[in-house]
Parts: structure tokens; C-alpha cells; sequence
């Protein structure tokens, strides 16, 4: 579910909760709970829980990488679930480490939400005795998500030394999550003369979160590309805008046998994708 996180130790380790129960409720009614909190391990003394703070003494989160420095990107109905690598540094060495991707003004405010760990501890690999960079995942799922999401995200980040020092900071990293897009095209008529007019039409569309469909992307630049058949290059033909619908449409005069295709370059909410040619046959 769309939730907020509680950040918390638990026997000397860190886990990310996520309560069933809301507490809080957004302005677009989206719920999660209320906490994300750092509390120390038994073995420690007292609370060292550091609010936007990368380091407490020798402790310091060095680098968060999530889903290998990509975007995410997010269809209409399956979660995607992307890897957040933490690197931290202690003199006594790295115990565990936690995550949490959110958005949001700040992190107590009632229009911040986010997505928190899948697992209990995380998977801690050693560079060297005070190195280590710990990797957890976190699921991102599209039936809690809105338009307006697709934006820069926060990485929260939280580290346990074996020493039981603890940091944590709320706005370590970002993260950008984009609508998965999509591009159809198709050129016709199939043979057809050479010196004849070849009409290619096609379609761009993205996840639209708020309706579970994908809606045609409006006013966007797309390029028309074509391949001879014995070539494996692309080159562009001229560019089009999807109109009003996302609906593709343009002439040719048909030359050569080859592949048609449209290729989409992106945009800040919406990534790159391109159709895989169709082929025509010239006379």
C-alpha cells in the first residue's frame, strides 16, 4: 500500500516498518503512518538519531545509487520493484543500513508519502574493514501513485555501524520516477510502387496512474525513422507532433524496400521508446 515509514532498530539492526493502520492522510486522500523515526540499538547509549545529518562522528553515508542510477519507470498496473545501494564508512565497520523513497515539501508535512524497504536487515558487502555498501529494494507500486508523481523523489538513508553509532538523513539522494511510455506504428499500403505515397501512422501513449490506461501523449515531438533492408542503420526522416490524442500521422514517398519507424526522445516525466520498424515492400 502507499504508506509512510517508520525507520527503527530492532535487536542491534535496522528495518524499515510499514504500519497497516494510517495515521495520517494526505491532501489527495492517499494514507500512510506518520513516523519515520531512528531509534538506537540496545547495546548503545541513549538516542543518536540525526535528522538530515550524513555523518555522526566517524560515521558517514558516503552514496545512495537507486535502480543503478536510472530512472523508474512505472506502468499502469504492475509494481516495480529497483534496488537502492547504501555505501557508508565506519572505523568499526558497517552493520546494516535503511531506505526509504518519498515525496513530498518535507517529511512531516500532510502532502509527503513513499514507498519503504521490502527487507528486514539489508545485504551488507565489505570493500575493505570501514566500507561496506549495504543494498536493500523497495516496490514501487502504480495503484498508490498519481500524474503528478512523476518527478524527482528523496532518497531517505539510514546506517548502522557495528559500533552502534546510527545516522540518518531524510534527503540524502534522489530518484526520478517516470510513465512508462509507449509507441505503435505501421506503414501502408504493403507492397506497395516506388515513387507512390506510403502513409505511416502510429500512436504515443503513456501510463496514465490516476485511470489504470494508457492515454495518448499530446503536442509531442516524435521522429520518423527509416532503415534500408540490408542496413543496420536508422536515420530520421522528419519529425511530427502526436496530436491531441497521442495519434501519429505523415507521408512518404516510398523508394526503397525498408523499415519504418517512430522514435520518441522523452521527456522529464516520460522516457525514451522507440517502435520496432515495420517493413514495406517496394515494387
Amino acid at each position: 500500500m502507499r504508506i509512510r515509514a517508520t525507520v527503527a532498530v530492532v535487536s542491534g539492526a535496522l528495518a524499515l516498518s510499514a504500519f497497516g493502520v494510517p495515521a495520517a492522510t494526505a491532501d489527495d486522500g492517499r494514507t500512510w503512518t506518520p513516523d519515520f523515526e531512528l531509534s538506537a540499538p540496545e547495546h548503545s547509549t541513549g538516542r543518536m538519531a540525526a535528522r538530515s545529518v550524513t555523518a555522526v562522528d566517524d560515521l558517514k553515508i558516503t552514496k545512495t545509487v537507486v535502480n543503478g542510477g536510472k530512472a523508474i519507470v512505472v506502468g499502469t498496473t504492475a509494481p516495480k520493484k529497483v534496488t537502492v545501494a547504501i555505501t557508508a564508512t565506519d572505523d568499526s565497520g558497517i552493520a546494516d543500513a535503511s531506505t526509504y523513497v518519498w515525496i513530498g515539501s518535507d517529511i512531516e508535512s500532510e502532502d509527503s508519502f513513499g514507498f519503504g524497504q521490502n527487507e528486514d536487515a539489508a545485504k551488507c558487502k565489505a570493500a575493505n574493514a570501514t566500507t561496506s555498501t549495504c543494498t536493500l529494494t523497495v516496490t514501487v507500486d502504480p495503484a498508490w501513485l498519481i500524474n503528478s508523481d512523476a518527478t524527482s523523489w528523496h532518497v531517505g538513508a539510514a546506517v548502522l555501524s557495528k559500533d552502534g553509532q546510527i545516522v540518518q538523513n531524510d534527503t540524502f539522494g534522489k530518484t526520478k520516477l517516470q510513465r512508462l511510455s509507449k509507441v505503435t506504428v505501421n506503414a501502408a499500403p504493403e507492397p506497395v510502387k516506388k515513387g507512390k505515397t506510403i502513409t505511416v501512422t502510429g500512436k504515443l501513449s503513456r501510463a496514465n496512474w490516476e485511470t489504470g490506461t494508457y492515454k495518448g501523449y499530446t503536442g509531442q515531438s516524435v521522429k520518423l525513422q527509416f532503415r534500408k533492408k540490408n542496413s543496420s542503420t536508422y536515420t530520421t526522416v522528419k519529425t511530427i507532433k502526436s496530436n491531441s490524442t497521442g495519434v501519429l500521422k505523415t507521408t512518404v514517398k516510398a523508394s526503397v524496400d525498408g523499415y519504418w519507424r517512430y522514435s520518441f526522445a522523452g521527456t522529464s516525466t516520460t522516457p525514451t521508446v522507440t517502435a520496432a520498424g515495420d517493413f514495406v515492400d517496394v515494387k
